[in-house]
């Protein structure tokens, strides 16, 4: 019984000690004047001595280090402290892809312009006068591939462009190759109408045009999805703490200075129901924020195979040389077929002209073409590293908002363990984490959240990555939905479902078909020579003096090429 009673006195003035000593610092309030001068804030704004907390309305109102004014001030210095690390996150995650999309949107564009430099270096030293005759055909073509890029559909009509490119091509050869004759404007609208009938490039315009489209709508697609990310960041992480939260915010972090413990940081659990009460609406954005990023690596891996931008535009010289190769090797049946559809052509005044054909200097074959170096890679860069360095930083991404609150309640800013501020005092937390999600907060312990009101500015960015979404979807197989378009919008978003009989040559369809490689020396592309048909002796040889009169006709008919 006698050492019971001991150990009982001895516990008493532990206590006793305990509260003494807290009561001391309550009493002189040192340690909090030097904490509150750290802030920034007036060192006379804290009683030299421990007040009366009564007045207070965040803080617990028992002897205290704090006064109304003191704790208003507290409370805007606990907004800022709370909305910093969720700031500093937000715009590491903005620069991150603002960068990424200053990357891949310079690549494309550096990858037109050199695709028309190495076209112009290899057409001179191929085609000679022939092409420096008819260039703005091709300059007008990359310049529209350009604004395809910036604009989409809403600038360039990209399956009309190519149409019209190659007709206008067909009818400059088609005058050509055909130099004995001369053809009104009307004649040459009733070539053109032919072109896809005639196929005078073999497969080649169908073949790039779907290569063409993939690869265009797939980068164009996924530079605005790049676009759109750090926008979506801004709006959402600029949003303004309401009322609740920033009161809450107060008594998690500075209640602790009123009580003149300045060094006791919040127990994690209760700074998690904090932060999630806080970042509620925030966290909804994570579900729509998720499956955009899982749109836009599957588009990544895209960009990296069949709808690869590079390997389309690097050797699209070559595969424009190819078909007008085609279109020199068949010339005689074309014209045969032009002449059967839209009448015999009359003979050309000019071609009885004196000029004979040794004084145009042609010598009846084109000169063999010998490429310098192709122009250096793009931005000193390749697609490869490009898309494999984004998918890293897309996949770092993931499930952001959501675990914004772990990221914040991390580290020196909370106390491991029970020996923490609970928001009453140093101890224990006992509440329940609550789960993340606005619907969720409705038994949060530490914020008042409205589950019934979801913030109108974060319920747009859901609007703007779901929508996103289903563009990345539609580039994912070959689609550009992008342009406003209801009946498009309306179908199946991502699985190409717009393949059947009346469109098998979509971009979406015969993928087996569509992709072909890169030759393995796409710099030297063959040389040029008619075609010979041994079963039709007369034909080739009456194509052989056309092909031969070609130097002729540029000096004659230029005036007459569009």
């Amino acid at each position: 019984m006698k050492p019971l009673l001991v150990l009982c006195v001895v516990c008493t003035l532990v206590v006793l000690c305990v509260s003494m000593t807290a009561e001391q610092k309550l009493k002189n309030c040192n340690d909090v004047r030097a904490a509150y001068s750290s802030k920034g804030f007036n060192v006379n704004d804290v009683p030299n001595k421990g007040v009366n907390g009564a007045p207070l309305k965040v803080c617990p109102q028992g002897f205290s280090c704090c006064t109304v004014e003191m704790e208003e001030k507290l409370s805007q210095q606990s907004h800022t402290e709370i909305k910093a690390p969720v700031s500093r996150l937000s715009t590491n995650l903005q620069s991150t892809f603002r960068q990424r999309h200053d990357h891949f949107d310079k690549f494309f564009r550096e990858l037109l312009k050199n695709a028309e430099l190495s076209l112009h270096n290899m057409f001179v030293r191929t085609y000679g006068m022939m092409y420096v005759q008819n260039a703005e055909l091709f300059k007008n073509f990359f310049e529209a591939l350009t604004r395809y890029y910036v604009s989409g559909g809403t600038a360039v009509n990209l399956d009309s462009m190519l149409s019209d490119f190659w007709a206008d091509l067909l009818e400059r050869m088609f005058r050509l190759v055909n130099v004995q004759y001369e053809f009104s404007d009307a004649y040459m609208e009733c070539v053109s109408r032919h072109t896809e009938q005639l196929q005078p490039f073999g497969d080649v315009p169908r073949k790039l045009r779907i290569q063409l489209t993939r690869a265009f709508v797939a980068a164009r697609t996924f530079v605005k999805g790049l676009t759109l990310m750090p926008d979506v960041v801004n709006k959402v992480s600029t949003v303004s703490a309401s009322p609740s939260c920033v009161r809450a915010a107060m008594k998690m972090l500075y209640c602790p200075y009123c009580s003149g413990q300045v060094a006791l940081k919040p127990c994690q659990n209760y700074c998690l129901n904090v932060l999630r009460g806080c970042l509620a609406n925030q966290a909804d954005l994570d579900t729509e924020w998720n499956n955009f990023l899982d749109a836009m690596l599957s588009l990544a891996e895209r960009l990296e195979g069949p709808f690869n931008f590079e390997s389309v535009m690097d050797p699209i010289d070559v595969k424009i040389s190819e078909a007008i190769m085609n279109m020199q090797e068949n010339s005689m049946q074309v014209s045969q077929k032009v002449f059967q559809g839209c009448g015999q052509p009359k003979p050309s005044v000019a071609f009885r002209s004196k000029r004979s054909i040794k004084d145009t200097g042609f010598n009846g074959r084109f000169r063999p073409y010998s490429p310098d170096a192709r122009p250096t890679t793009a931005a000193g860069t390749s697609l490869d590293r490009l898309t494999t360095d984004v998918k890293k930083k897309l996949k770092h991404a993931k499930k952001f908002w959501s675990t914004l609150p772990e990221t914040v309640c991390a580290g020196e800013r909370i106390e491991p363990g029970d020996e923490c501020w609970n928001g009453t005092a140093k101890s224990r937390y006992e509440s329940v984490v609550i789960a993340n999600g606005l619907a969720n907060q409705g038994l949060n312990p530490d914020v008042e959240v409205d589950i019934t009101k979801p913030d109108t500015v974060i319920r747009s960015q859901i609007a703007a990555l779901k929508e996103m979404t289903t563009w990345l979807k539609a580039a994912h197989s070959g689609n550009d939905i992008s342009v406003d378009n209801d009946e498009e919008t309306s179908g199946d978003e991502g699985s190409g479902s717009g393949c059947n009989s009346d469109n098998s040559d979509s971009p979406s369809c015969n993928e087996d078909d569509i992709y072909f490689s890169t030759p393995p020396n796409p710099g030297k592309p063959q040389v040029p020579v008619l075609a010979k048909d041994r079963s039709n002796r007369g034909v080739a040889s009456q194509g052989g003096m056309a092909l031969a009169l070609c130097g002729l006709a540029l000096a004659l008919l230029a005036p007459h090429l569009r």
